[in-house]
């Protein structure tokens, strides 16, 4: 046998070993992985301001952990908690509330009244309940799992941005490329990533905060609305629908309509007007000079459909996966576009010469 065959089996054999000696860890590691891409413009920021790596990479830790894991920590303590509260009572007067509602509307509105009428016959309370106390038993038997995985995903974000300079190297000269190459594609995954995961960041936090802040003040929770308006924000054109609209009809049907009014004034010209069309760009913007040297557009559409396809195929954690994976194949096709170019050029120089 020759030599390079025999190192290739034995190469062959110690990956599997080695997969299934971490195969436990493999999907924190890589959500690590793909958030330490992402965030290395950031990090490499802060080094710059920072001179020691210890405590730079501490800090882009705990700020990780801050911006997106205590917010989905307390969203799923609130819900086990609401969900152990439920109110049977509560829930029937505000079905029958409902249900008067929607006999008082006017016949102009036939059509909408007997398609409300045919929902309002679907919903059986009990069964609701006893839906909503299933759900409450997964999330408890599923957060303990997910705090595991968001310790080990912090983990290894750590150790990832401590030793990012060191892996990159190491990984740019085990690549089959050419070194400007090997910086090419790891630049432009990390930058278009960069750009993708602060999108999301300012969207949902910056609309998120606006939302919770003023809903607070109607008596409702507006640190959980308002992360659950972080999360529909990344919805195109009917994002904040989702949040504000149920909210509105609540208070409606509480007999509080000038709240409605007032929560949905604020949510579309506020929010949806003010704060997405013209300041939250500005913000993206002046984000991407600081950070990013070399911003990217990538459509928010196709960022949400990857999120979409990430939740349905890895889970929770999909929503990191599949939008770093297609913008990671948006790099991989600006590089091969890039190769094209040099060989047509270089074949145009050569049929001149």
């Amino acid at each position: 046998m020759k030599p390079q065959y025999f190192l290739i089996a034995l190469t062959a054999v110690t990956l599997f070993f080695m997969f299934e000696l971490f195969s436990p860890f493999l999907k924190p590691m890589f959500v690590a992985l793909l958030l330490a891409v992402a965030t290395n413009s950031l990090n490499i920021y802060l080094k710059r301001q920072i001179p020691s790596q210890f405590i730079s990479s501490m800090l882009m830790t705990i700020f990780l952990t801050a911006i997106f894991f205590i917010p989905i920590l307390y969203c799923i303590f609130s819900f086990a908690t609401m969900i152990n509260k439920i109110d049977q009572k509560a829930l029937i007067e505000i079905y029958n509330a409902m249900e008067h509602w929607v006999k008082n509307m006017p016949n102009d509105l036939l059509f909408i009244k007997e398609q409300l009428n045919k929902i309002l016959d679907k919903i059986d309370i009990p069964q609701l309940i006893q839906n909503l106390i299933s759900f409450g038993a997964f999330l408890g038997k599923n957060s303990a799992k997910f705090i595991i995985d968001m310790i080990m995903i912090l983990i290894f974000y750590f150790f990832f941005n401590y030793y990012s300079t060191s892996l990159s190297h190491y990984f740019k000269e085990a690549m089959p490329l050419k070194k400007e190459d090997s910086n090419a594609l790891f630049y432009e995954s990390s930058n278009v990533m960069s750009v993708v995961l602060y999108s999301i960041l300012v969207t949902a936090v910056f609309e998120g905060l606006l939302f919770g802040f003023f809903v607070s003040f109607f008596g409702y929770d507006g640190i959980l609305l308002g992360v659950l308006y972080g999360f529909a924000s990344l919805v195109p054109v009917v994002g904040g629908l989702i949040m504000w609209l149920p909210v509105a009809i609540y208070e409606i049907f509480t007999g509080s309509t000038t709240n409605a009014i007032a929560i949905v004034a604020y949510s579309i010209i506020v929010i949806s007007i003010i704060a997405d069309t013209f300041i939250k760009p500005v913000i993206i913007k002046y984000i991407n000079q600081k950070v990013v040297k070399t911003p990217s557009a990538v459509n928010e559409l196709l960022i949400f459909f990857a999120i979409v396809a990430g939740l349905s195929t890895f889970g929770f954690w999909g929503m990191i996966i599949g939008p770093a994976m297609v913008t990671f194949f948006i790099s991989l096709i600006q590089l091969l576009n890039k190769f094209s170019d040099d060989f047509y050029s270089i074949k145009r120089s050569i049929k001149n010469e």
